[in-house]
């Protein structure tokens, strides 16, 4: 199945469970210098080595952005063949390639509902994904837009946090243009600002990927199966996928159909959802 057909279905309602599984994918895409990256090896591969994607970004040293480009990997985000050159190049993965339509969603999101957010467009990506990857932030987004307003004690009960970690949590929400409080008063509810409201787009672009990323994983070759690939195979194997180019429309400002909001999310999209 084409990735950009899967990624235009509309996601069922958000759930606790679902709600997880965002929170785990925003967190393997925002940390410092991720889109960056792979806005670069998308723009001048399809391949480059650590000290290429270096030079392309002089503000950070090579070791830096070796580590960076291991943890990537870890992630999922970018692969390379070791077997015979420990210095070999760094590609993105299937997945990071259909990365297009979930950072189109954030930016649009940024754009429209943030304060001013940097200019660039992978540092407005980051920004985003900064401000979305607190951990408990999508549960409460959620809870917020079944609920409309809810009191802190509450809110900690159902994310399963204390109170006064909830609390904490939602100050740093508060800060980043997310939830408000209804009054001054101590103990006034959290309801979701206009941003908070707008993300169901932007968490059904990460549940569809997520949703055809882990397809795509499910079928790869057993570990069993490769282990009867030879040599010659291996580097024959490497060599074809280096020469495959990444898609151009990666980071094209192209619009996208914009995926369809789940019911929950919209039945609740006057005070809403949280996390």
């Amino acid at each position: 199945m084409n990735p950009h057909d899967q990624l235009a279905k509309p996601a069922p309602a958000m759930t606790t469970a679902d709600a997880a599984r965002v929170e785990n994918v925003l967190r393997h895409l925002a940390p410092k210098w991720t889109t960056h990256f792979v806005h670069t090896i998308a723009k001048y591969g399809p391949e480059l080595r650590v000290r290429d994607v270096a030079h392309r970004h002089p503000a950070i040293n090579q070791p830096y952005v070796s580590k960076r480009l291991a943890a990537m990997a870890d992630a999922g985000l970018v692969n390379r063949d070791t077997t015979f050159d420990r210095w070999a190049p760094y590609r993105l993965s299937a997945g990071a390639r259909t990365l297009g339509p979930l950072y189109r969603a954030v930016a649009q999101w940024s754009s429209e509902h943030l304060d001013r957010p940097p200019q660039g467009r992978s540092d407005r990506i980051e920004d985003a994904l900064r401000r979305l990857q607190l951990m408990d932030t999508t549960e409460v987004v959620r809870l917020l837009s079944e609920h409309g307003s809810m009191r802190v004690g509450h809110l900690g009960e159902r994310v399963g946090v204390s109170e006064q970690l909830i609390a904490t949590r939602l100050n740093r929400m508060q800060a980043d243009g997310l939830v408000s409080r209804t009054g001054s008063r101590h103990g006034a509810p959290y309801i979701l600002t206009d941003a908070g409201r707008a993300l169901a787009p932007v968490y059904t672009a990460v549940q569809q990927w997520d949703n055809w990323h882990s397809a795509a994983q499910a079928v790869r070759m057993p570990a069993a199966t490769r282990t009867l690939v030879t040599g010659a195979d291996t580097v024959r194997t490497a060599a074809a996928l280096r020469r495959s180019p990444a898609p151009a429309g990666l980071f094209s400002h192209t619009p996208a159909p914009q995926p369809r909001v789940p019911a929950a999310v919209t039945a609740a999209s006057h005070p809403s959802r949280g996390r």
